[in-house]
C-alpha cells in the first residue's frame, strides 16, 4: 500500500521560507515520479512542481517558478519542496503525490492516483 505523509507545514510571514518534507512507503521510491499540489479552498487542487524518478526533470506552475524547487532523496525516500519567498497567495493545503504507476512522469492532476493528507501552509503578516 503506498502511503505518503507530508510535514513541514506552517505559519510564515510574507518572504519567508519552509521546506515541505514527504515521507514515501508501500513503493519502491526511486522509481516513482512525484508531484505537489496545493488546495487554497473548495475541492479543486492544481499542481506546482513535479519530478521525474532520479530528479533530471522538473516542472513548476507559473505562479511558483523562480521561488519554489522541487527535489528528492531517494535513498530516504523522501520528497521536498523548498518555498522562497512565499507569498500571501501561496497559502493553501500541499499535497504530495503519486501516479498509479511506476516510471511515469506527469503534470496533468487526473494522472495521480495516490495521495498524502496534507500539510497547511498559511502565509500572513
Amino acid at each position: 500500500q503506498v502511503q505518503l505523509l507530508e510535514s513541514g507545514g506552517g505559519l510564515v510571514q510574507p518572504g519567508g521560507s519552509l521546506r515541505l518534507s514527504c515521507a514515501a512507503s508501500g513503493l519502491t521510491f526511486g522509481d516513482w515520479s512525484m508531484g505537489w499540489f496545493r488546495q487554497t479552498s473548495g475541492p479543486v487542487r492544481e499542481g506546482v512542481a513535479f519530478i521525474n524518478r532520479d530528479g533530471e526533470t522538473t516542472d513548476y506552475a507559473d505562479s511558483v517558478k523562480g521561488r519554489f524547487t522541487i527535489s528528492r532523496d531517494n535513498d530516504k525516500n523522501t520528497l521536498y519542496l523548498q518555498m522562497n519567498n512565499l507569498k500571501p497567495e501561496d497559502t493553501a493545503v500541499y499535497f504530495c503525490a503519486a501516479p498509479p504507476r511506476r516510471w511515469l512522469y506527469s503534470t496533468d492532476i487526473e494522472t495521480y492516483v495516490h495521495w498524502g493528507q496534507g500539510t497547511q501552509v498559511t502565509v500572513s503578516s
